[in-house]
């Protein structure tokens, strides 16, 4: 899988999970936390006992997309271990249809497995490893009852797994994550991973505007000058991430708003689009701040500012990843300075306020350099992404495409997403519907 190396949190907690303990691990989005675990609870699995011996419980159902897939691939070298997700948003019908086949794994979002619990659909009376993904944020989310529900059906003779990306020492509150911790794991090992240089790969710029009108004009002209070929925009609200979305591709950007009043399919295929470059610009609610695995976003501009300075920083973090340099650009209003002494407090940095420059671009950098292609077929179907490379490359069409042309191929349940270069979309998308895979023909479109 392309790793060479332990990261920290993988180095400190791997030996506690695999000799049975508790682990309480408290470290950053994108520190690798999620293969620690994964391996943790797959060395432990017997693949010959069809039963559910690992539950994994996430805040939202795209972390827990995400976190089903990383296990598969580092599953995928054992043969037969089913992952099962079990997340709200998706028909209850199908997934009780997979629970009657069983599965190995679940990895499930609180209010999804709660109606799974009430319907006595979903038997955890053999989990052996229970992980609690970004706890603080499910607890702020207001989950503690549903999660202490859940936890009351796994045994008392199991492993507890809580990783999260704050654990303040203050925290008295009865609903809180020490209460979480005191009251279901035993004698657990703490592990923290201080942020010792954290962002030390991201520029951070502030700018003071003044205005409604003021604040849109600053981005505009900070898009324009930067021209990432990624970034997110972070807003407070979803009518304001949605507004600020029609507003952009009104005067010529190329962007989509990712916020929980999208049907989960749309949300699905706006993160597919962007982490494929076919978008540029992601305007997003704090849902993407943390838990989604978006590769290589050249800046972050935070069109709002949280007075949550552990916010701030998760919206921060999404750029300069793995080693990458990135880019962040903060817009704040005077009246908001305090919020600007919190985040100076937090990080241990002096903000020194700068003055928006002149557009020195007359072109707005619009439409991406890639297009995607959705084609009605999947898992269920055995469409493989060599299947969809194969159509398109294949010398029996007319259209001579090749690799170099063909980016990122995302393969669902019943749909498949392939990335394409933008000139040659057009051709790409009738090589597809012309041609065969699994010996027949599939329908497709551009979205």
């Amino acid at each position: 899988m392309g790793y060479s190396a332990m990261t920290e949190i993988q180095a400190q907690t791997l030996p506690f999970i695999i000799d049975g303990k508790d682990v309480i691990a408290q470290a950053k989005t994108g520190s690798g936390k999620t293969a620690a675990f994964g391996l943790g609870l797959l060395n432990k699995l017997d693949v010959k006992r069809f039963r559910i011996q690992a539950l994994v419980i996430c805040p939202t159902r795209e972390l827990a997309n995400q976190v089903a897939d990383e296990i598969r691939k580092l599953a995928r070298a054992v043969h037969n271990i089913k992952v099962l997700t079990l997340c709200g948003a998706a028909p209850i019908g199908p997934q009780i249809g997979s629970l009657e086949h069983g599965a190995h794994i679940i990895v499930g979002t609180p209010g999804r497995l709660s109606d799974h619990l009430r319907k006595k659909t979903l038997d955890l009376s053999h989990v052996e490893t229970l992980v609690l993904d970004e706890a603080d944020r499910m607890l702020d989310m207001g989950f503690y009852e549903q999660i202490s529900d859940i936890i009351e059906e796994v045994p008392d003779a199991r492993q507890t797994l809580l990783f999260s990306a704050t654990y303040p020492d203050d925290d008295k509150s009865k609903h809180g994550i020490k209460a979480i911790t005191q009251r279901f794991l035993h004698e657990a090992e703490f592990v923290k991973i201080e942020q010792v240089g954290q962002h030390v790969n991201i520029e951070q710029h502030f700018f003071e505007v003044e205005g409604k009108a003021a604040r849109f004009k600053a981005l505009e002209t900070l898009l324009v000058n930067e021209s990432p070929e990624s970034s997110i925009v972070f807003c407070h609200t979803k009518r304001d991430c949605q507004s600020l979305c029609d507003q952009l591709n009104e005067v010529g950007f190329s962007a989509s708003a990712l916020h929980g009043d999208l049907e989960q399919r749309d949300r699905h295929k706006t993160l597919i689009k962007f982490s494929n470059r076919s978008v540029r610009i992601l305007v997003a609610t704090d849902v993407a701040a943390r838990g989604l695995d978006i590769e290589k976003v050249d800046a972050v501009f935070i069109y709002h500012l949280s007075k949550d300075s552990d916010i701030h920083t998760h919206r921060v973090g999404r750029t300069g990843r793995a080693d990458h340099k990135g880019k962040a650009f903060i817009l704040f209003e005077a009246s908001e300075s305090f919020k600007v002494r919190l985040i100076e407090e937090h990080l241990g940095i002096k903000v020194l306020p700068r003055v928006i420059p002149a557009m020195h671009r007359k072109r707005i950098p619009g439409s991406s350099s890639m297009a995607t292609i959705e084609i009605l077929g999947g898992k269920k179907q055995k469409v493989r992404a060599g299947d969809i490379l194969g159509a398109l490359t294949s010398k029996k069409n007319k259209y001579e495409l090749n690799g170099h042309d063909i980016g990122k191929i995302n393969i669902m349940e019943q749909i498949s997403y392939v990335a394409v270069k933008k000139e040659i979309a057009r051709d790409a998308l009738n090589a597809i519907l012309d041609g065969r895979m699994k010996g027949k023909q599939f329908r497709a479109r551009l979205v």
